[in-house]
């Protein structure tokens, strides 16, 4: 078979075989801290919490984490502050001169604001790891138990959380140096694959507690799920190809240019970011009902009351909705048509038809508003597909997989991933992954 013979080429290439060994020895180690609870905190009192991060946001915050979170760990943080940091640092390079110049500075431009990115991530760990430790308290009360109490367990506390997160994210950077790459993309991804065989068996199972056609509704699960990663995939992967044409130059005695090449417009440039946006706006009237719990019958929880309810009608088309805005928003702000247009008139090339500088300016930014507006909506079905499994009677551990962050996340660091695979193939003149066609990846990190 195919599959065999792709495996034996793959223990072959030493280097390749080397690197997949390695990320199974970080991932390894990953997973083992995940289960290291907090010292001081009992690990059979944690029902109130794993109970809260079963729904809503903490629910996604604990899938990344691969459990972490609802665990009390060491690593219960896990990557996200770096994620949260990463954005910051990314929407300040839109908005603050110095940080645009640091980006055009190549190499040593990428160090500095690694490190600041760095920096940045402890001091939202300082803020975080105070506000776990303080939910953790009020969950374990709720369970009938107590944590230790005193300045001191708490600053020790702060201060695991924050190696621990740190200590994932060098995991992260090690995956990516002498393992397959993409390795904070790859951590997140272990995380949501943790959770799948759980809920797959979960599922498996209470469809066939049903006393008819269960069995059958589990298979149309099954098929309608990876209906929805074959989309999730063409959303990943889907660009529109610009023409560009290089003017001929002579050099000495050789000619340059003249061949036709394209600029490759990613339908989805903005990944998952706009669900993410979205995502923490659809969390504030939740915050604000926590403040006016007292007045449940009032005028404020009524109009709030359908925006807390995930399944409901008028949650899901706010949130699809915000989706399409951010997406419009995020591709606005990372795309600039006008920069190129003049990379491509300082290399002396044009769009054939098109005019250089601002007519090509023009034409970039209408051609992607036109392929924005498709991947905003197919984005916005992915995002809400969970609510619909849902609707349908699929469990909710199993109905997160039918979309939303977790799934794009998902498909786009597979794809990178077999991509990696693949190039070290081609390049010692084995067979790539597939017979026809290359694999083709989301072209940058997920954040």
């Amino acid at each position: 078979m195919r599959v065999v013979e792709t495996m034996k080429n793959i223990w072959k290439i030493e280097d390749l075989r080397k690197r997949i060994l390695t990320t199974l020895l970080f991932i390894a180690i990953y997973r083992f801290a995940s289960f290291v609870v907090l010292p001081g905190i009992d690990p059979h009192a944690l029902s109130a919490l794993q109970a809260q991060t079963s729904g809503g946001l903490l629910s996604l915050l604990d899938m990344f984490s691969g459990g972490a979170f609802s665990n009390a760990s060491i690593v219960a943080l896990g990557i996200m502050p770096y994620i949260s940091a990463s954005i910051v640092i990314q929407l300040l390079a839109i908005a603050v001169p110095a940080v645009q110049k640091l980006q055009k500075e190549g190499e040593s431009g990428r160090r500095k604001l690694n490190q600041y990115t760095r920096y940045l991530t402890l001091l939202i760990l300082l803020f975080q790891a105070p506000t776990y430790l303080l939910n953790l308290n009020v969950q374990m009360a709720a369970s009938g138990a107590s944590m230790p109490s005193g300045v001191w367990f708490t600053v020790s506390s702060t201060i695991i959380l924050a190696a621990g997160s740190m200590f994932v994210l060098w995991l992260g950077e090690k995956i990516t140096d002498k393992g397959i790459g993409n390795g904070v993309s790859f951590i997140i991804l272990v995380g949501i694959i943790s959770r799948l065989p759980h809920a797959l068996f979960q599922e498996f199972y209470s469809r066939l507690s049903e006393s008819t056609g269960g069995l059958v509704a589990f298979l149309f699960e099954i098929v309608f799920l990876l209906a929805v990663i074959a989309g999730a995939i063409l959303l990943v992967q889907g660009t529109r190809r610009v023409p560009v044409q290089y003017a001929k130059q002579m050099m000495g005695n050789k000619q340059y240019g003249g061949a036709r090449q394209y600029i490759p417009l990613k339908v989805n440039a903005a990944n998952v970011m706009p669900i993410i946006f979205a995502q923490a706006i659809m969390f504030v009237p939740i915050s604000l009902m926590q403040f006016s719990s007292s007045a449940q019958d009032g005028f404020f929880y009524r109009i709030m009351a359908p925006l807390m309810d995930h399944q409901s009608f008028w949650y899901n088309f706010v949130f699809a909705l915000l989706i399409i805005v951010f997406t419009y928003f995020y591709t606005a702000v990372t795309i600039n048509p006008t920069q190129m247009a003049d990379d491509l008139k300082r290399n002396n090339g044009f769009i054939p038809g098109i005019k250089p500088g601002k007519k090509t300016a023009e034409y970039i930014d209408e051609i992607m508003s036109r392929i924005t507006l498709p991947g905003s909506l197919f984005l916005a079905a992915v995002a809400i597909m969970p609510a619909f499994a849902a609707k349908f009677g699929v469990s909710q551990g199993f109905a997160q997989f039918f979309g939303g962050t977790s799934l794009l996340i998902l498909v786009g660091v597979v794809l990178d991933t077999l991509q990696q695979v693949e190039s070290h193939l081609l390049m010692r003149h084995y067979d790539g992954l597939l017979k026809s066609g290359r694999i083709k990846g989301r072209q940058g990190s997920a954040f």
